[in-house]
């Protein structure tokens, strides 16, 4: 879990100390006031997002640091040959540490000791789950999905007997087919190997580097124009007279006091003053925007420069920075192999035979039950999302053939199996089911999201997870419901949520809110904890405004009446044995 997360000199937070329990920890506050930028400084914490232009105007420095307790010791093992950094004796405490500087240089560390942004990424991986950016929720890859129904259906010992065996029969045949080759050849492809790894060693590929320089790049060639249209946007909705916003007040203002004379235009008021609002903060992110935008023709030379070299190698090799070093390490394997290799041809056949048989045994025996476990999960996860107002959703799992990567092997073998798996989903009807991935709507995927966690919770080894989008287009009833499942599923994890729903943050076992304040000529934010009648003004806030009533106070208590655990039930008698699985509808169909 994560224990605690300190913010220096972030955007507009100067120094804030966040102290976190291990269930459910909801983030409130009026629009603006940089809830998601507490979110977005623990994606700058787990390599997620780039730390660019988030340094604290006028600060030398910037850190976000968090400190992780795990006691899985299998986890820690993992995080040791990640970071190669000793773990023992730390009690299962972990500072992660990540430093920005003015210069636009930024560094981590893992309990003091220096480790790469490569190393970051694949920690970030193992401790947090992010929902709300799709390109880091890792439930969205298909491999990734893959491993989760492997621990919903216990198979991981089945699936490291077969990766065990597919280990084997690969270096095995890679050896065979080094070894039938020429001497000749095997010389030619030692040099071609040997240049082609200084080649990608000398470029020091990484792929967040590259994603930066073609964003600050196209910035940059852009900068006049961006700056122009910037400021004429700002002008119209903010300085000029007759402004947007200065419009859109008066008639906020307007409907408001109609709205005390007749009830039904509450509704429309309420829109009108959060689109209000919401336009404001766009205003002051324009104005912030417009301000950051500075002109420096060396750099824009420097930029294009290091990314031309790095896309000649790219092009040469790969395509992406991760095919590029998937590159690079396919070929320091065969430079290993063709510089020891004193094998036998006729040895090395004796051992492929036996190995490919137990292969397709274990490979078939491991599909069989990935289809069996599929059929056990998709009803499980459609009632999941018809609680969470996803009632004619249906969900479904694919699977395909997966690509050969056993050179001279006729049986469909990758690294996890015979199976190529993606989870689909319908979420309205008359619409095709689409991967995970494909799904736009930010709302509807974190709820998917939540039933998947709230299935798969005890098995997920995932201990933090993070939800920015959860309440989306969501109103008061279902917010209850999913808060609710969120304060379930934080039995077995932690669970971070961003929401403006009362319902939801009502469930909550740790409440914070994050304020903005004006000091002067500066914009602060700060992050507490509410407890107490702090908590219920909070509350009553969320849901009627600054105008704290008796009426709403009263709404508040039913809502933290409602949100009470349970007590604890007598224990359940023991599980019958499971009937057999019902068969699947035609929209959740698993191929035989």
């Amino acid at each position: 879990m994560l224990r605690e997360l300190h913010i220096s000199n972030l955007a507009v937070i100067t120094d804030a100390r966040i102290e976190l329990h291990a269930a459910l920890n909801c983030f409130t506050g009026a629009t603006g006031a940089g809830k998601s930028l507490v979110i977005g400084a623990l994606e700058v914490l787990l390599g997620l997002r780039s730390p660019s232009e988030m340094l604290r105007p006028g600060a030398a420095e910037g850190r976000v640091s968090g400190l992780f307790a795990v006691h899985d010791a299998s986890i820690l093992r993992q995080l040791e040959k990640i970071a190669d950094v000793q773990l023992d004796g730390e009690g299962g405490e972990l500072l992660l540490t990540r430093r920005l500087y003015n210069s636009g240089r930024s560094s981590v560390s893992l309990n003091g000791q220096p480790i790469t942004l490569a190393m970051l990424k694949d920690i970030a991986e193992t401790l947090v789950d992010v929902h709300g950016q799709h390109d880091h929720q890792f439930l969205l890859k298909p491999s990734n999905q893959l491993e989760v129904l492997d621990q919903f259906g216990d198979l991981s010992p089945l699936r490291d007997q077969y990766h065990n065996i597919y280990t084997q029969l690969s270096e095995a045949r890679r050896r065979l087919q080094d070894l039938s080759t020429g001497q000749e050849l095997r010389r030619q492809q030692l040099d071609l190997y040997h240049f082609q790894a200084n080649e990608i060693d000398g470029a020091e590929l990484d792929a967040a580097e590259v994603q930066e320089l073609e964003a600050r790049v196209r910035v940059l060639r852009n900068l006049e124009k961006l700056k122009k249209d910037a400021s004429s946007a700002h002008s119209a909705l903010y300085e000029s007279d007759g402004a947007i916003l200065e419009r859109l007040k008066m008639v906020a203002a307007v409907l408001a006091e109609s709205a005390e004379l007749d009830e039904s235009l509450k509704p429309t008021a309420q829109s009108v003053k959060d689109a209000t609002i919401q336009l404001e903060e766009s205003a002051f992110d324009l104005s912030r925007y417009i301000d950051r935008l500075d002109i420096n023709p060396g750099e824009l030379v420097e930029a294009e420069d290091r990314l031309n070299t790095i896309n000649r190698i790219l092009d040469k090799y790969g395509d992406t920075v991760e095919a590029t070093l998937a590159m690079r390490e396919e070929i320091g394997q065969k430079l290993a192999a063709l510089e020891g290799e004193t094998g036998d041809l006729s040895v090395l056949q004796k051992q492929i035979d036996p190995l490919a048989k137990k292969l397709k045994e274990l490979g078939d025996q491991l599909t069989g039950k990935r289809k069996d476990a599929a059929r056990k999960l998709i009803p499980q996860i459609e009632k999941q999302l018809a609680e969470l107002g996803m009632e004619k959703a249906r969900f479904s799992v694919t699977f395909d053939p997966a690509e050969r990567t056993i050179p001279g092997c006729d049986l469909p073998a990758g690294a996890s199996g015979f199976d190529q798996m993606e989870f689909l989903a319908q979420t309205n009807p008359g619409q095709l089911a689409q991967p995970l991935r494909k799904i736009a709507s930010g709302g509807e995927l974190s709820r998917i999201m939540l039933a998947l966690k709230g299935i798969l919770a005890q098995s997920d080894r995932v201990s933090v997870l993070v939800f920015d989008e959860i309440d989306s287009n969501v109103g008061g009833r279902l917010g209850a419901v999913i808060g609710s499942k969120l304060r379930d599923l934080g039995e077995h994890h932690q669970v971070l949520c961003i929401t403006h729903l009362p319902q939801i943050a009502a469930y909550a076992d740790r409440h914070l809110t994050v304020r903005k304040e004006v000091d002067g000529q500066q914009t602060i934010t700060s992050v507490r904890a509410m407890e107490g009648e702090e908590r219920l003004h909070e509350l009553a806030e969320m849901i009627g405004g600054h105008h704290i009533t008796a009426t709403t106070l009263a709404q508040v208590q039913e809502l933290l009446e409602a949100a009470k655990r349970p007590a604890a039930a007598p224990a359940p008698p023991a599980r019958a044995k499971p009937k057999a699985a019902t068969k699947a509808s035609p929209q959740n169909k698993v191929p035989k």
